[in-house]
């Protein structure tokens, strides 16, 4: 290779020393540099009047002291090399490309061209400037990162001698750097949910976001800006209040904090184990959460303190608060509400009212063991418990329609319930209401003629209620008919007509004696 020249600083102190009249033996021994170099760039400089400058800049050195043949042509043949590398970084990564293949290529085009070394330095360095990284910084409970180890734990089922292998679930805070890590069987649903569950107690509390990449058990479309998650990170979303994101397809580095985590966790958790067998996950999870909290005492670099200590200083308090209980997977269904306003669960049979607008609307309904959610364009419009009773039917007055409010409201009624809300209103109405249940012998005939009377005060108000029943009562029969015309005609504003007790005695009685 050609010889290296000289740094610019080098070459200040250079033109001084000779400026102090020193040899150049002695300006070879300070400088630590050859005598020949010594006498070419004194050569350089001085052919150039460099030194009758005061403080010449470093432009105007490096113009004088490094222009020659050799390093134009170098330059030349870079600008080759750069042409070239635009059309190599392409071309690497298909199939059967190497750099020997390339370099071959790039020597057919230029046959003065660099040596096969000399190529390859130059393409790392090329490849570097495009592989830049960007620091990023975070704020504290922003955010989470999850992933799996590549690499897996295990333990030897002691019936079998089987050895079950283990997928490592990692997550880490990245303001405080607080790990946390655990062992389960696959990364399917419900060890995925078991593993959320753990990570949000083990931190206490519940960050803004939760940043994944795109495994299939939380995301179903892979996406570069707006990826589709699965329906269980929308629940655990809605249960812990908080948000899923997922990193571009292909770009670790969008969650560079917890693949370093991962490799901490191998230094620090997998190696101190690899000698230790195991016989099920749960001694295995336990090994691992001693070595795990060894590793958040352990201090930084440099610097006194732990991961523990920058969590619950700074990040712990701005953590969202748990639920009361942790999320309990649920089951999904899309079903459409029917004419009778109800979805009906073909697991068990039963059906769930949901307010009689959405009528015909398809609807999402999740459901577990306890309770029973009805979802419309992700708003719950519907709640219940789903218990072990036998009806067939659950229902929410509010969810009926007016008129079948009312018919819920008759069938609510018995004797006593009339009778009292009769009372409130007045005496008359109080005696109106005993009459009319013993109209009939269809007792909830008359609970229902009854009770549309009573509603009566609704249209005409309770005094004047209470004045068509005192009315109603002078005649030999009360009945809401009755009551009703007595309202509409306005006759319990006027005087009742008045008591005829007997009948004046006049030449047309018969007497009993008439009739033997």
């Amino acid at each position: 290779m050609a010889q290296t020249p000289i740094a610019m600083e080098q070459l200040k102190q250079l033109l001084q020393l000779e400026k102090d009249g020193v040899g150049i033996r002695e300006m070879a021994r300070r400088l630590g540099i050859s005598r020949n170099s010594v006498r070419k760039y004194l050569s350089l400089l001085t052919s150039n009047s460099v030194e009758d400058q005061d403080s010449p800049d470093n432009k105007t050195l490096a113009e004088k002291a490094y222009r020659n043949d050799s390093v134009v042509h170098d330059m030349h043949r870079l600008e080759q090399l750069a042409i070239h590398f635009k059309y190599a970084q392409g071309e690497l990564g298909k199939v059967g490309v190497t750099r020997q293949l390339l370099w071959q290529e790039y020597l057919q085009q230029h046959p003065d061209g660099y040596a096969y070394s000399h190529y390859c330095h130059h393409l790392n360095q090329y490849l570097k400037k495009l592989d830049v990284t960007m620091h990023m910084e975070y704020s504290a409970a922003d955010m989470i990162m999850i992933d799996f180890a590549g690499k897996k734990q295990h333990y030897v089922d002691l019936s079998t001698g089987e050895q079950i292998e283990c997928e490592v679930f990692i997550a880490i805070l990245p303001f405080s750097g607080l790990i946390f890590c655990m062992a389960v069987h696959t990364q399917q649903t419900a060890d995925f949910v078991h593993c959320i569950n753990a990570m949000l107690l083990f931190y206490g509390g519940v960050p803004a976001t939760i940043l994944c990449d795109n495994l299939r058990t939380a995301v179903t479309q892979p996406n570069r800006y707006e990826p589709v998650f699965t329906d269980i990170c929308g629940q655990l979303s809605e249960h812990y209040t908080t948000t899923f994101s997922a990193t571009r397809p292909y770009s670790p580095r969008d969650k560079a904090m917890v693949e370093k985590a991962v490799n901490i966790v191998y230094n620090h958790v997998y190696g101190p184990l690899r000698k230790r067998e195991f016989t099920s996950l749960q001694t295995l999870n336990t090994a691992m959460q001693e070595q795990l909290l060894l590793l958040n005492n352990k201090p930084y670099k440099s610097t006194p303190y732990i991961r523990w200590y920058y969590f619950e200083q700074q990040e712990q308090s701005h953590l969202k608060p748990l639920p009361s209980e942790p999320f309990s997977s649920k089951k999904v269904a899309q079903l459409t509400v029917q004419r009778n306003y109800h979805v009906q669960l073909s697991e068990d049979h039963r059906y769930y009212s949901v307010p009689y607008l959405h009528v015909g609307k398809k609807v999402k309904v999740l459901y577990d063991q306890r309770v029973v959610e009805v979802y419309l364009d992700h708003e719950r419009i519907a709640l219940h418990l789903r218990d072990g009773h036998n009806k067939a039917y659950t229902t929410l007055a509010e969810h009926m329609p007016p008129h079948h409010q009312r018919m819920q409201q008759i069938k609510g009624w018995n004797r006593d319930d009339l009778l009292m809300q009769a009372s409130r209103i007045g005496t008359s109405t109080h005696q109106a209401v005993t009459l009319m249940l013993e109209n009939s012998i269809y007792i909830e005939q008359n609970y229902k003629a009854c009770f549309g009377m009573l509603m009566l005060q609704k249209k005409y108000g309770t005094d004047r209620l209470e004045s068509a029943c005192k009315r109603a009562l002078t005649g030999s029969r009360v009945n809401y008919t009755l009551i009703k015309n007595i309202l509409e005609r306005g006759m319990d504003k006027s005087a009742p007509p008045p008591d005829i007790s007997s009948i004046p005695i006049h030449d047309n009685i018969r007497g009993k004696d008439h009739y033997q």
